[in-house]
């Protein structure tokens, strides 16, 4: 009883000493995490893609430039059009020069079929007929059909954006000559991203079967779990591994094509010894935290550090053990380990 009552009292005290403290604290503990296999990423776009020019002629406008953001079915950019007009001009001539020979030929016919009905002509006369009919009818349609081809072809120097996205290179410039198949400009779509991590064959089962999978933007220090996760069924000859997608939600701000990421895949349960993220310091090439005794005195103490969860705490491989408190506010916890010091 008297053990229990001393222990109390000391409990109580060291809360004490440790309420008194000018910044927050937590205690180290294990912790059930997930147990994850690391793949390193990069981000693309589902939606890419580089508009070409269909048509040759010279570029007279071009309406937007890197960075920018255009909706689809915007102009992007003109070519000169006045040879392909003139194109289009002659060919409604010679569809409507057509047409005109169409209903002179479907008169002459049905003239020859009246006059053989009434034994005028001749069998020969009417067929002649006929056939100049189904000639002119053959060159209508092809005329009319020259005319479409004319008309999407000038329809071809407005470029026009086949979705909404963003301006990520210009490739053209105007005054520049536009060739069929020359790029003008590569756009993306940033609401539809993507991560693609390369894993070794070794690995591919336990990717396939993870219940879950998260990814990580170092540079950024941010996680965001993966929608849905796809292996492709093809291996590189090379390397051996495999390329696996992981779609990202809708409007990830801040993430584009070609960033650098890191792919976590859920493979089982462990526990871990773990610290908050905010707790760490890093002094050149040391790293450490501040630990907090019972009687609230404050110490650096260097540790070895593992892996970073998802929700931000870090893992302790060595230099701390369970139980212990550490500062939350380095910072504080330095100026206050100066102040015990004078």
């Amino acid at each position: 009883m008297t053990r229990g009552i001393v222990l109390a009292v000391l409990m109580s005290v060291a809360a004490a000493a440790q309420a008194a403290l000018p910044f927050a604290t937590a205690k180290v503990q294990y912790r059930d995490v997930d147990q994850t296999y690391a793949a390193e990423a990069y981000v693309e776009a589902v939606k890419q893609s580089t508009v070409s020019a269909q048509i040759s002629g010279r570029v007279v406008e071009v309406l937007f430039d890197v960075g920018d953001y255009v909706k689809k079915g915007d102009v992007i950019a003109r070519i000169d059009e006045r040879e392909v007009a003139q194109a289009y001009a002659g060919s409604q001539a010679q569809a409507a020069q057509a047409q005109a020979t169409l209903v002179n030929a479907k008169a002459n016919y049905e003239r020859s079929r009246q006059l053989f009905e009434r034994k005028f002509v001749s069998q020969a006369a009417l067929d002649s007929a006929l056939a100049q009919y189904k000639a002119a009818q053959a060159a209508a349609a092809a005329a009319g059909a020259g005319a479409g081809v004319a008309a999407t072809t000038k329809g071809y120097a407005t470029i026009v954006a086949p979705y909404s996205g963003v301006v990520a290179a210009r490739q053209i410039e105007v005054g520049e000559m536009a060739a069929p198949g020359k790029p003008l400009m590569t756009g993306f779509d940033p609401k539809d991203l993507r991560v693609v991590a390369s894993v070794p064959q070794y690995k591919i089962d336990e990717v396939r079967n993870a219940p879950r999978a998260s990814v990580e933007f170092p540079a950024q220090h941010k996680w965001v779990q993966a929608t849905s996760v796809t292996v492709l069924p093809v291996a590189d000859a090379r390397t051996h591994t495999t390329r696996v997608r992981l779609n990202l939600p809708e409007d990830l701000r801040g993430v584009y094509p070609g960033m650098f990421a890191r792919a976590y895949f859920t493979t089982g349960k462990a526990k871990k010894l773990l610290v908050p993220q905010a707790a760490v310091v890093r002094r050149s090439e040391v790293t450490g935290v501040y630990v907090v005794d019972g009687k609230g005195k404050a110490s650096l103490r260097q540790v070895r550090l593992g892996e970073t969860q998802i929700n931000g705490d870090v893992e302790v491989l060595a230099g701390i053990n369970s139980g212990e408190t550490v500062a939350l506010d380095p910072v504080k916890a330095a100026i206050y380990l100066k102040q015990q010091a004078e």
